[in-house]
């Protein structure tokens, strides 16, 4: 006990003037920091809230407001519900899912496990999701059971074990290469609509050089407020319209509202054949879990020091999270999908921070943002949104998977991951890049020799089938029409 005392956190910790310089200090932290599984952790005690905290906090709600947005605008575009009721529903997710959610369970009770965000890619599955008969509470609750069951028998972490560096980069250049096209032909589409010429290509060229400057200097954790917040002065200096809409207020806390029949969502509450219509969506969002968990994992591996072992996200832990946010935010009446939250892990783990500092601020800010309703319309103004997930996410993911991708044999399987990535989608390309990686079809054949029948195919055939199936049935494979 006495020992345990002596490597606590508390009497390794030195002070930041200590240390040449403030990277050692923020390593240092990161080495002397021990969380442990579902117990009771206290800031001060355990882990400090430093400046650079901030960073991941800022970039967090401003990805959390966008995303919950554009996901329960899918649900009320479906269900022909108004704008106000999906003002109303962003509130209540921020306000009960982004802010007393985080900080019970990825600050308190286990900083290992990162904070429960959105899921994007199920967005443009919602239409479908709808015309099959899905019910958003039905979908909810089935994607947290089966997350639930995943993480308890460690499939999560298993899966990350079984893929390979080359598959992991090819993903995260896919995801990364994707997104930055779509968000600069979005930024370039709502630019032509101001009727402002060269808008679009001045917040970009100005943001490539800050971005690039703050690279240099190794300063890149703060690209996402920097650059956001130039990308709004910009847009706002040279004419572009800006009004705040959203007053202060409270969400509806009642769950009889949210699933009433003529209130909230209007839907009443979910029958046994809503629950069968979304099976095969559920089991595909928790599929997709595994590879976005992988790659914010990975910008923790690349960024934190080799000694920093204990303050890695738990991939199981975070599932485990996910689901239970998922479940309870889809009966008190929210319209997200969870998953790992990626705009507060990228960053946060480029600003060498461990989850539980960050987590706190961001419960703040998502709390702050809800009550007062109008940061929600600066967060989605369109210069804003997308210069922020331009610098904070998809940038990082895009270098992170080139930095991966350094021998011929990793690039085999990166390039293997892309193509099926490219062809079908992100969790198509990776459990197809995963399987002939292990089975020693592509990549690096030794470590496939060191595998085995279990890793090298067992494990990854049924994960394969799983994909291929649930893809299937929704009608997400080329040229095969969905059941549902």
């Amino acid at each position: 006990m006495k020992k345990e005392a002596e490597n606590s956190y508390k009497k390794q910790r030195k002070k930041s003037s200590e240390f040449n310089n403030r990277e050692e200090y923020l390593e240092h932290e990161l080495s002397i920091m021990k969380f442990r599984r579902w117990r009771i952790h206290l800031p001060f005690r355990d882990f400090h809230i430093e400046f650079e905290d901030l960073v991941p906090a800022l970039a967090a709600t401003i990805g959390k407001v966008v995303m919950v947005t554009a996901m329960v605008a899918a649900f009320a575009v479906q269900f022909g519900l108004s704008p106000e009721f999906i003002a109303e529903n962003v509130r209540y997710e921020l306000l009960i899912a982004g802010g007393i959610f985080v900080i019970i369970f990825s600050a308190i009770l286990n900083p290992n496990a990162n904070l429960a965000g959105t899921h994007g890619p199920m967005i443009p599955l919602i239409p479908i999701i709808a015309l099959a008969g899905g019910h958003p509470l039905a979908l909810g609750i089935l994607i947290g059971v089966f997350g639930i069951l995943l993480s308890v028998t460690k499939g999560g972490s298993k899966l990350m074990t079984l893929t390979s560096v080359g598959v992991r980069g090819g993903l995260l250049i896919y995801l990364g290469a994707v997104g930055l096209i779509s968000q600069i032909g979005k930024l370039e589409i709502w630019s032509k609509g101001t009727n402002i010429i060269a808008l679009s290509f001045i917040i970009i060229g100005v943001t490539i050089f800050i971005y690039a400057y703050l690279a240099r200097i190794n300063k890149r954790w703060l690209a996402i407020p920097l650059c956001s917040l130039i990308a709004g002065i910009i847009a706002f200096a040279m004419g572009a319209d800006f009004t705040f809409t959203t007053e202060p207020g409270l969400p509806h806390f009642s769950p009889q509202y949210w699933w009433g029949e003529d209130t909230g969502w209007q839907l009443g509450w979910p029958n046994f054949g809503h629950f069968i219509a979304v099976i095969p969506f559920a089991i595909l969002a928790v599929a997709m879990w595994s590879p976005d968990y992988l790659g914010h994992r990975v910008f923790q591996e690349i960024n934190y020091p080799k000694k920093a072992k204990n303050v890695l996200m738990d991939v199981d832990d975070t599932m485990t999270v996910a689901s239970v946010r998922q479940i309870v935010g889809s009966v008190l009446g929210g319209g997200n999908i969870a998953s790992s939250w990626g705009t507060y892990m990228i960053p946060a783990a480029i600003a060498k921070r461990p989850i539980p500092g960050g987590a706190v601020l961001t419960a703040i800010f998502c709390v702050l943002a809800s009550v007062f309703g109008y940061p929600m319309d600066l967060a989605m103004w369109e210069p804003v949104l997308r210069i922020a997930l331009i610098v904070g996410v998809f940038l990082p993911l895009l270098e992170a998977g080139m930095q991966m991708v350094k021998t011929q044999k990793n690039s085999l399987s990166a390039g293997t991951c892309i193509f099926g990535c490219a062809f079908v989608n992100p969790v198509f390309g990776w459990a197809l890049a995963m399987l002939l990686d292990n089975l020693g079809l592509i990549g690096d054949r030794e470590r496939a020799k060191n595998l085995s029948l279990k890793e090298k195919l067992i494990i990854p055939g049924v994960m394969f089938l799983v994909c291929i199936i649930s893809l299937a049935l929704v009608g997400l494979l080329p040229g095969i029409p969905g059941i549902f």
